[in-house]
């Protein structure tokens, strides 16, 4: 099935954007990705490229010629691209900030002159900052801790302005320590889970920084790829203009997710069970817990994520042992 529907994807060749794109296509959706390469792979593209609903652009949001080549005649963006990473805005704040902050503003202007009919963009749980609330709940917020916790919260103020004052439909999601297949173990950058996989497959000592207690709300990436296409789909009024919690609704300590990774890793290689986990100091700019409702998200948008940790972490797993050896 194809559809006239026609879709942008920022940041299209990253983790999740990837998996959107391949989603969407699936779904007959005729995709557009515009991404730089800066931290996305083509080779996350690989199996869509020769689809005749797929099409490859090269720009960067920071350019607003590229942005309006890449909106034209679009009629819903997913904007994924963003410099992530809270330790990587603090050794290049600037940086940071050009990408997430003057890239999501050129991409608003640009939609908005394109008469896109929504804008669902990547928010962040960055921006509940010092809030000591549990679980987070959408409208109590803290102090950001980072330079990238203010460039997503700024995203979100300047998508609330640009709904009440140009009229486009915006919907942001507060993504909650998302992981699963494609997410890049590489890097400085490297999030914690395809890190921890790739260390563990080598026989090499994870390091938690801290005593592994801190806790996320970790989502696979299916249930970030649901939660976007109800987005993107939603016809109720009250659902747009808004940000949602993305994520299961649960949260896990850094020595739980190790235990986990040991034990699942351990099926393909029992030398994994035997690798021991070490702690370092605490890394600057990190809260302590993190644990998202998800009752918005429920009630507006009809949110059901179908896979709880356990579940995306054996999905995880498989895919990193059939790809990263």
């Amino acid at each position: 099935m194809t559809t006239d529907i026609k879709i942008l994807v920022t940041g299209g060749a990253g983790f999740i954007g990837s998996n959107l794109c391949e989603t969407l296509v699936q779904s007959g959706y005729r995709v557009t990705c515009l991404d730089n390469f800066s931290t996305g792979k083509m080779e996350n593209l690989e199996n869509l490229i020769p689809h005749p609903g797929f099409k490859l652009l090269t720009g960067d949001i920071r350019e607003m010629g590229d942005c309006r080549l890449a909106v034209e005649g679009v009629d819903y963006v997913f904007h994924e691209a963003a410099l992530g990473s809270v330790p990587r805005s603090i050794t290049d704040p600037v940086t940071t900030n050009e990408v997430n902050v003057s890239g999501f503003l050129n991409m608003l202007v640009a939609s908005r002159d394109a008469q896109v009919k929504r804008f669902i963009y990547a928010a962040s749980s960055s921006t509940y900052g010092d809030s000591e609330t549990l679980p987070k709940v959408e409208q109590v917020i803290g102090r950001p801790l980072s330079p990238y916790a203010i460039t997503k919260y700024v995203n979100e103020l300047y998508a609330d302005v640009f709904a009440r004052t140009y009229g486009i439909e915006c919907i942001g999601l507060r993504y909650f320590n998302v992981f699963g297949r494609r997410q890049d173990p590489n890097g400085a950058y490297a999030a914690v889970i395809p890190l921890f996989v790739k260390q563990l497959m080598h026989h090499q000592s994870p390091l938690i920084n801290g005593d592994g207690e801190y806790s996320r709300d970790f989502t696979y990436i299916d249930n970030v790829i649901q939660m976007n296409i109800l987005a993107m789909k939603t016809d109720n009024p009250e659902a747009v203009n808004s940000v949602y919690n993305t994520a299961f609704g649960d949260r896990t300590t850094l020595n739980q997710l190790t235990g986990y990774l040991k034990e699942f890793l351990s099926e393909f290689d029992p030398l994994i069970a035997q690798v021991e986990i070490l702690h370092g100091p605490n890394r600057t700019g990190d809260i302590p817990h993190s644990l998202a409702s998800i009752d918005k998200a429920r009630r507006l948008l009809h949110y059901d994520p179908q896979f709880n940790l356990q579940d995306g972490l054996r999905e995880a797993v498989k895919w990193y042992w059939d790809n990263l050896r």
